[in-house]
């Protein structure tokens, strides 16, 4: 019996995986290539929401859900996080949707702080699925994929009877498909900036305008603190709605008491300091102001707040992953003498955004010289991790070397935000001796499962990442490479790995001291990784710290490869 029970419950868990990457494959068939842009056309997608938001009875039943709608550029997922946490911490049953995912799309949707089981999505997702396909035609085709991703949020709020539904925007705001929403309890706008230029517009006045276009009639609305020409553009439409706009000011760290932050870096207290505007807004706002304590809440915190800000976790922001060998090999010689692994974590791919990374970067590296021992580490699928300033270390005597490892989709402009990262980073005193330059795993035309299959093919067209690499290897010596008068341009297959890593350890890319780092493209991200790890084992001197940095699906593919 216990047999027949192993295998019955074995063919079960198959069956699952062969379901859900059925699902993958149908959530694939909804991706279109972007035109960009056709504002036009983007009113009449958001239009359409509304038709099938009615095939799926959702419709009038939206109205009942509790929403906190955030918009922004930068820290749009960061304050839902925050906000989720604490609500969750205040008792009550939280519903989070946020974009995109790194690993399995499932990450997308958080009831009660963790991702939907693989069988509750599957649920939602196929009834979602089949009621819309029955319906869909020449006239109604089905929804893109985003649509269709929001849709599902919905669905999943209500039939898992959240109290609270924190929705984070993906793109703009005024024709997002989350602004179906109609009176959320209260608006967020976090810190803005220029991104997605060619569909938002080509100033901040723009841009801030699309992004203010969730706010709604009788509905209050908060914003971190803008430029004055963005904050203008917001104050406009909210004077129009003839609504309240207030500036969250930035979470003074005095206020948490000795705790830190479950997410990390400086610009989280801009974030931080709004999700606690927000959540104050919504306990008020639901009938629930007991919650608040009694005491002045511009100087202190509820418990509750306090608990939820410290607990927050997004993985692929500002995280460090020090990466370890297997289980069983944890006592061997090799682990013993071995050089350390450490890859920081954020996908930064806006100007602004590489110029905060850089910060945090060259913060944890600072603070990882002056704490080497004593740290918490929590397991990460076989590897320890820590959203704050924690590393595996064998010795403070190890030579410190700065590695990145980058890459950016091709609608970016490299020498916007490379030099972001370079001089921030010089900055503080923190010098890259080594820039790889990989192309990543994930397709921008697939939705994969966190249990896809990492192949090493090296057969991929690299001819983006070079031109990466020639734009670095510029801003390094300051003459294009093509001329002959810099550094030679290096291919991964054609160099000494040996002695690309281990010819000078210690020399800085300072583009000033005319040193410019060695660089090289390597053809996959599995081969960077494997080369990364034989390098440390073979150097037991060395400590590399390995940003990675510039896509959010070069980070996910990195986590995808941990993992493993």
């Amino acid at each position: 019996m216990a047999r027949n029970g192993v295998v019955h419950g074995h063919s079960q868990e198959l069956a699952l995986s062969s379901s859900y990457e059925t699902a993958m494959e149908a959530l694939s068939s909804l991706i279109s290539r972007r035109k960009r842009g056709d504002g036009s056309k983007r009113g009449e997608k958001f239009d359409v929401m509304f038709r099938y938001l009615k095939i799926l009875d959702l419709e009038e039943r939206i109205a009942g859900l509790k929403i906190i709608h955030v918009a922004g550029t930068k820290g749009k997922g960061s304050t839902c996080t925050f906000s989720e946490a604490i609500l969750r911490e205040c008792g009550f049953r939280t519903g989070l949707f946020t974009s995109p995912h790194l690993m399995d799309v499932r990450e997308r949707y958080r009831i009660m702080g963790s991702d939907i089981s693989r069988e509750n999505f599957l649920h939602y997702f196929w009834d979602c699925w089949n009621r819309l396909k029955a319906k869909s035609g020449d006239d109604l085709p089905m929804p893109p994929l985003f649509h269709f991703l929001t849709l599902l949020a919905f669905k999943i709020f209500l039939s898992e009877k959240v109290d609270v539904g924190i929705i984070e925007v993906g793109l703009g705001g005024r024709f997002d498909s989350t602004n179906v929403v109609k009176e959320p309890v209260v608006c967020g706008i976090t810190s803005l900036g220029m991104d997605h230029m060619e569909i938002l517009g080509d100033t901040i006045e723009k841009i801030a305008s699309e992004k203010a276009g969730i706010f709604k009639p009788n509905v209050p609305a908060f914003t971190a603190p803008q430029l004055p020409e963005a904050m203008f553009a917001l104050q406009e439409r909210a004077s129009t709605l003839k609504i309240p706009l207030r500036v969250a000011s930035p979470l003074d760290s005095k206020m948490l008491n000795g705790l830190k932050l479950g997410l990390a870096g400086d610009h989280q207290f801009i974030n931080a300091g709004l999700a606690v505007a927000l959540c104050k807004c919504w306990l008020q706002r639901t009938g629930h102001p007991e919650l608040l304590s009694n005491e002045d809440l511009e100087m202190m915190l509820p418990e509750a707040f306090l608990r939820g800000l410290s607990d927050a976790s997004l993985p692929g922001r500002a995280q460090i992953i020090a990466d370890k060998p297997e289980k069983s090999d944890l006592k061997s010689e090799w682990n013993r003498n071995s050089g350390d692994l450490i890859f920081y974590l954020d996908g930064a791919h806006s100007p602004e955004s590489m110029e905060v990374c850089a910060r945090w970067y060259s913060n944890a590296i600072r603070d990882d010289q002056h704490s080497i021992k004593n740290n918490l580490v929590k397991e990460f699928h076989g590897h320890y991790y820590s959203q704050h300033d924690n590393r595996h270390c064998n010795g403070s005597d190890k030579i410190s070397q700065k590695i990145l490892l980058f890459n950016c989709m091709e609608m970016r402009d490299p020498q916007l935000l490379l030099p972001r990262l370079i001089n921030t980073c010089a900055s503080s005193g923190v010098y890259f001796s080594k820039a790889l330059f990989v192309p990543s795993l994930s397709t921008y035309h697939r939705v994969d499962s966190g249990a896809s299959v990492v192949t090493s093919d090296t057969s991929t067209d690299v001819s983006w990442q070079s031109t990466l690499q020639r734009t670095w290897e510029k801003l390094m010596d300051g003459k294009d490479v093509t001329t002959g008068n810099a550094c030679k341009f290096q291919s991964f297959e054609n160099s000494s790995s040996s002695e690309f890593l281990n010819g000078d350890a210690l020399e800085k890319c300072d583009p000033k001291g005319r040193h410019f780092a060695h660089s090289a493209v390597i053809p996959s991200l599995p081969l960077a990784v494997t080369w990364l790890r034989d390098r440390a084992k073979e150097n037991p001197s060395l400590r590399l710290q390995v940003l990675v940095t510039g896509s959010l699906h070069l980070v996910g593919d990195i986590m995808k490869l941990l993992r493993r």
